[in-house]
């Protein structure tokens, strides 16, 4: 079987929507991985609806998929870094991301995504950890109840730094139908298992799949070559597990060199499978 790749929107951040898919489709990509934000289809502006369904109508002619990302850094708040969270301490403020959980799976669900990612989030300071796990497995647990009645998967990310950073962490959530957004780089940065293993481990679970080069220890999303990752081997276990779902190429510090970096990403995948193959 033939992989299919997605280039994430947040690495075309100084880009028009319209024309960062329109890159990415021209490159010769199977998707969109489609971060959420203020100047891309905003999910909290009136409008949102008739500019999702819009956006569907384009992926369709262009014969895209698409993966919903929720990672924007100020959407919510532009004066706190990823607040709130599922962990925030106040009520309100864990309801904010919720309802921003929820309605980015509607937009998925419009969209025909294959997943919504998110993650858990941070404690803030002299939080509890286990009053924070609390808070959070509430907080899935709605998400996953909003995900199942539109028929969309949702997907936890586990993240460095964050209250759920390893794979171990997800496993012990133990929620039924909350599927694994694996970013293989981070597997790096964590150290807690070598990338293509976790893949064949992991494969019943998968929602969706981040790759990019990493170098070991250090959380800087790098462009293919620039790192420690074995990417051979990370796409071959892919193949080997028959993933058939977008696997997403995320350079969120390349957007300024976006309509470089999209294609020649592409090119450099390709390069390896020809290589693999040959």
């Amino acid at each position: 079987m033939s992989l299919r790749f997605a280039y994430n929107t947040n690495g075309a951040a100084n880009h028009r929507l319209a024309d960062a898919v329109a890159i990415i489709a021209d490159a010769g990509y199977h998707g969109v991985a489609l971060t959420l934000d203020h100047h891309h289809l905003d999910p909290m502006e009136e409008g949102w609806e008739r500019r999702a369904e819009a956006l569907a109508r384009d992926l369709a002619a262009r014969k895209l998929g698409c993966v919903i990302e929720t990672g924007a850094r100020y959407l919510l708040d532009p004066r706190a870094k990823h607040e709130p969270t599922l962990l925030t301490p106040t009520r309100e403020g864990r309801d904010r991301r919720v309802a921003f959980l929820n309605r980015a799976t509607d937009i998925g669900a419009i969209l025909g995504a294959e997943a919504v990612s998110f993650w858990a989030g941070v404690p803030r300071p002299g939080v509890d950890r286990q009053q924070a796990a609390s808070w959070l497995r509430e907080g899935v647990a709605r998400v996953l109840e909003h995900a199942q009645s539109r028929g969309m998967t949702a997907a936890l990310e586990p993240e460095p730094g964050m209250l759920v950073e390893t794979v171990d962490d997800w496993s012990a959530l133990g929620l039924p139908g909350l599927t694994l957004a694996l970013d293989l780089g981070h597997l790096l940065v964590t150290g807690e298992r070598d990338p293509a293993a976790a893949v064949r481990e992991f494969s019943p679970h998968l929602g969706t799949v981040a790759i990019e080069d990493m170098a070991r220890g250090v959380h800087v999303h790098l462009p293919f070559g620039e790192g420690d990752m074995d990417l051979p081997g990370c796409l071959d276990a892919l193949e080997g597990i028959g993933f058939s779902r977008l696997v997403c190429v995320e350079l969120s510090r390349e957007s300024h060199r976006a309509d470089t970096m999209i294609p020649q990403s592409l090119a450099w995948l390709q390069a390896c499978r020809e290589a693999r193959a040959a």
